[in-house]
């Protein structure tokens, strides 16, 4: 009897840590050409694979339509734009229950002037789609609380420090003590060849995140994969799923399109970059050691974040 309650402890424990796991796919830039209104077979594939994996959340870091042209697109092309995107992308989700986060990029919703009208009709198309438990400015910046992990997205589609009301709402959340994502479009820091200077790029942002207990942050924009550390915080550069894949810094090839998965288990996480050709893992090693201030993840992991080997 006492060797078969251990065995049936050891059980309970087993799935009761298989159960806490908790998964998350990023995917970003899957926009094509201006106005583009369908979505190429990488997308397609990519989001039956996600669904595959079950994953428990799935983030957007952004460009899931082609905006920002001028001329300016009229409100019916953008709006046949989402619609295009919602058939590709978010109703297989939502026909899936799969929550799905998203945050805007600069095809989406710039914040430059003069698409005032996309950061609208942005708003409109997403405002419905608002997940259980947000607080902020949803679809914008917003935070929610999930699976144990507190999640945040940050608007950020424009070069340069975020505004100072944004600045001011991230620093008051302050730090929850528990695990902290951070996601927007722009990254803090830059991933990419020709987009260097593409990003935030703000020394009081980088205090923001420390205070506030940020462990990992997700971008997009520079369509390469990375997965980099630096003092204690994950940086995770995303593929693109669409057009554009581009070279990382120090690299001569164009990075692979694919997406990110995350897994988290008692607060520690996991990441993994996934192509899209044959849906295998990323090889690390095939990705500069360091990139700019960023080591690589897996060479230098954080107290809560490593790459998969």
């Amino acid at each position: 009897m006492r060797l078969g309650a251990i065995l049936l402890a050891a059980l309970f424990i087993a799935l009761a840590s298989q159960a806490s796991a908790f998964r998350i796919v990023v995917i970003s830039d899957l926009n094509g050409s201006y106005g583009s209104v369908t979505y190429p077979t990488e997308v397609h594939r990519a989001m039956q694979e996600i669904i595959r994996l079950d994953p428990d959340v799935v983030i957007s870091t952004g460009d899931m339509v082609a905006g920002q042209r001028r001329p300016h697109l009229t409100e019916s092309e953008v709006r046949a734009m989402w619609r295009g995107f919602h058939a590709a992308v978010t109703e297989p989700l939502e026909k899936a229950d799969i929550p799905f986060l998203v945050t805007p990029g600069n095809h989406d919703a710039s914040a430059y002037g003069g698409f005032e009208g996309e950061r609208g009709i942005f708003r409109d198309e997403w405002s419905p789609r608002a997940p259980k438990g947000i607080e902020g400015d949803w679809p914008f910046a917003y935070s929610i609380r999930t699976g144990g992990a507190r999640f945040i997205s940050l608007d950020a589609t424009t070069v340069g420090s975020l505004p100072a009301g944004q600045m001011n709402w991230l620093n008051d959340l302050g730090d929850d003590g528990g695990p902290t994502i951070v996601f927007s479009h722009l990254p803090l820091h830059p991933f990419a060849q020709e987009r260097e200077t593409e990003i935030i790029g703000d020394p009081a942002l980088d205090r923001a995140l420390h205070s506030i207990g940020a462990d990992l942050y997700l971008s997009g924009h520079h369509h390469a994969f990375y997965p980099g550390s630096r003092d204690d915080i994950a940086f995770v550069g995303q593929a693109c799923l669409g057009g554009g894949a581009r070279r990382l810094i120090g690299q001569d090839r164009r990075a692979a399109k694919g997406f990110t998965v995350i897994d988290m288990e008692s607060g520690r996480m996991t990441v993994m970059g996934l192509n899209t050709d044959t849906f295998a893992p990323v090889d690390l090693q095939s990705l500069p050691q360091r990139i700019a201030d960023l080591r690589r993840l897996d060479i230098e992991p954080t107290n809560l974040v490593s790459a998969a080997r």
